[in-house]
């Protein structure tokens, strides 16, 4: 079990972020068979020929001897910046790894068989290591991970927008136990069960760092520095990208109702959102998105309102009638 020991201080400096280079690093992970969870099926079918590809192709293998079940290297996936962190901000803090710095973490990290591999030594021990690394990640982000990352931000950013609705209507303590099973709020503290060994962390004033994540299996943390103390969670909305939701009760009357488009944003709207975080993570056309909500807001069935620059759409009394009763 690991504890937070948590202050007011913390809680009021605590924050969310995305991490591009992160989730890079769960699905890269997840497609060797080691670290990060598994994928579904169809989509492991669809990348593992061009993750394949990639490792004979680039030097891919030199940047996965760094992965370990544990974590790996922090030049490889930076402390995120906030939630508007973008690849191309990550690959240049990858690529502005001083040499030194990343000689050791390669050192403390490249300990597996795989280290031993010739090919994959030459680029570790090489002079220019790290721009070797970062150019097969790059590749890497742009074949595998960048075609769906607009989806998978989405609903990334829709489970922010939920958290902070949370934290706002319940509070802190209500927010951090709904990211894991495993979390409980005890005593100016959090628990997290889910970690074999016991340890506790004391934040002292900076906060606690809050990442959704698709790819991560259950929840993950980081302690040490340079990292700020970290949870990364899976995002509300996973289950229902890998196909997941396929063994609850489909909304087959809801459909009948209101039409398969609309059932689906009815169904979709759990979490306010606006209409371009629709569209991404339904992968539904933006126009499409907006004459569905408004037909459903005119039913009474959603309400909307502004939100800093953005419209997000709930569900009224009714509409959570409807989807309630459609289970």
């Amino acid at each position: 079990m690991l504890r937070f020991e948590v202050s007011v201080e913390d809680l009021l400096r605590s924050r969310f972020a995305l991490s591009p280079a992160m989730d890079l690093c769960f699905l890269l992970g997840s497609l060797a068979g080691g670290r990060g969870g598994p994928l579904p099926r169809a989509w492991a079918a669809r990348l593992l020929p061009a993750f394949e590809r990639l490792r004979r192709e680039s030097e891919l293998d030199a940047a996965l001897t760094l992965f370990t079940p544990q974590g790996g290297p922090n030049f490889v996936a930076p402390p995120p910046r906030g939630l508007n962190q973008t690849w191309a901000d990550d690959l240049a803090r990858i690529r502005a790894t001083p040499p030194e710095a990343a000689r050791r973490e390669c050192a403390a990290n490249a300990t597996g068989p795989s280290a031993r591999d010739p090919r994959v030594r030459a680029v570790l021990d090489s002079p220019d290591a790290v721009s070797r690394i970062a150019e097969a990640m790059d590749r890497a982000w742009h074949e595998l991970l960048a075609p769906d990352w607009p989806q998978l931000r989405a609903i990334c950013e829709r489970d922010v927008v939920h958290r902070v609705g949370v934290i706002g209507d319940h509070g802190w303590a209500t927010t951090i136990e709904s990211l894991h099973a495993s979390i409980t709020w005890q005593a100016g503290g959090m628990e997290v069960g889910h970690f074999p060994r016991v340890g506790v962390v004391r934040l002292v004033g900076d906060g606690l760092l809050l990442i959704p994540s698709v790819f991560v299996r259950n929840i993950a943390a980081h302690t040490e520095d340079p990292w700020p103390r970290t949870l990364i969670y899976r995002a509300r909305g996973t289950a229902a990208l890998w196909g997941e939701q396929e063994a609850a009760p489909r909304p087959d009357a809801l459909t009948a109702l209101v039409g398969r488009a609309r059932a689906r944003l009815l169904s979709a709207l759990d979490a306010p959102a606006s209409t371009s975080h629709l569209a991404r993570s339904l992968a539904m056309a933006p126009g499409a998105v907006g004459d569905h909500l408004a037909v459903l807001r005119n039913a009474g069935l959603l309400v909307r309102a502004r939100s800093g620059r953005s419209v997000l759409y709930r569900r009224t009394p009714l509409g959570e009638a409807l989807v309630a009763g459609s289970g």
